[in-house]
């Protein structure tokens, strides 16, 4: 089956930045004495968002490997189960639901090319939540709209005839919005930066002939 991108659903997806900023606490009396203050535990924080990943999602167990950072895009490698894949992955720039402020897992935009497969330039979508059943999510670039089906948390582009004029707008296009409808009802909107995109898909390309 040509949708194969079905592995990374399910897998760990996060993105790991941890910066430590300075804490430290109140003095404590425990029997009498003072104890001397303990700082904090370092807090975490997430790269901007719409900033390219510094570590990927796992890949069928397999660790990827960053190829370069372009814009907003990483481009990346990994060889799950000997067989090797390429792709460019980017975080949305900027995320909206309705109702607003609805929490939700991270969310990620895939470009990949598995040649073992004969699959160039796949586009899916993890939407860090469970889509409503039977939906279909859209992606819009250029003003064009493209419809995509839906499994668990990931989406894929419908008519496989249109991804590459999708492809096509998008190594042009200035962003991309991606729009689905959670199992709850929650109806989102994320938009993705296409900055540094089309460096990152030649570097895919020419990773994996």
């Amino acid at each position: 089956m040509r949708h194969m991108l079905r592995f990374f659903l399910g897998m760990p997806l996060f993105v790991i930045a941890a910066l430590a900023l300075p804490a430290s606490s109140m003095a404590q009396q425990q029997g009498g004495q003072t104890e001397a203050p303990k700082p904090k535990p370092p807090k975490k924080k997430q790269p901007p968002a719409g900033a390219a990943a510094a570590a990927a999602p796992t890949v069928g167990g397999a660790q990827p490997t960053l190829l370069g950072t372009y814009g907003d895009w990483g481009a990346y490698t990994a060889s799950p189960n000997g067989k090797k894949i390429c792709f460019a992955l980017a975080k949305p720039a900027k995320m909206e639901t309705v109702p607003p402020n609805r929490p939700r897992d991270a969310a990620y935009l895939f470009i990949s090319s598995r040649p073992t497969e004969k699959v160039k330039d796949e586009v899916s979508v993890i939407i860090g939540y469970g889509f409503k059943l039977n939906s279909d999510a859209t992606i819009e670039t250029g003003g064009a709209n493209y419809a995509m089906y839906t499994q668990n948390d990931g989406a894929w582009i419908k008519n496989a005839a249109e991804e590459s004029k999708l492809i096509d707008a998008m190594r042009k296009g200035n962003d991309v919005v991606v729009k689905g409808v959670s199992a709850r009802g929650t109806a989102t909107s994320d938009t993705y930066s296409l900055k540094g995109l089309a460096q990152a898909l030649d570097k895919v390309t020419e990773e994996c002939r």
